[in-house]
């Protein structure tokens, strides 16, 4: 079955906020990470169900690379896009700023790159859209997003034998 193409824009989520507090600090008094993962994959699921129209689930997180601390009183911002889609699989990426509010300065602190896969109403695998990249960026996040799947198939057959 073919199925009509997305934009990233159509179901980019661009503006996700968490105000960081004393009780999500880690020994080290640094946002916890286990926090921000949820936070990245709660967010690329919205995109994932956005872009396929139904339910999906965590297939695979092919990296989450801490880039920099935040800390308290600061407030993470998500910005979460579909970067490819196969025949029932998609690539999200996630870019995590820590903004400090009264100054108005922003520092990239977290990437993240999640495989999702759509479900149909009995839990099999359902066809998405393919995705409709317009932008330079789209793009070279689109031939990207084609690595990644490479190399992670590679590892997982290699992981079998």
């Amino acid at each position: 079955m073919t199925q009509k193409g997305k934009r990233p824009s159509e179901s980019a989520v661009e503006q996700n906020v968490y105000k960081i507090f004393p009780n999500d600090l880690n020994s080290e008094y640094t946002v916890f990470g286990g926090l921000v993962m949820g936070l990245c994959d709660r967010t690329a699921l919205i995109v994932a169900e956005r872009h396929s129209g139904h339910a999906c689930v965590t297939a695979a997180v092919d990296s989450l690379d801490f880039l920099a601390p935040a800390h308290s009183g600061e407030t993470l911002v998500l910005k979460a896009a579909v970067n490819r889609a196969w025949r029932s699989s998609m690539e999200i990426g996630v870019h995590v700023a820590a903004e400090n509010s009264f100054r108005g300065d922003a520092r990239h602190v977290v990437s993240a790159y999640l495989t999702f896969v759509a479900l149909d109403k009995n839990g099999a695998p359902r066809p998405v859209p393919a995705v409709l990249p317009e932008t330079d960026e789209e793009r070279r996040r689109y031939q990207e997003a084609e690595e990644r799947r490479d190399a992670r198939l590679k590892m997982r057959e290699a992981r079998k034998r």
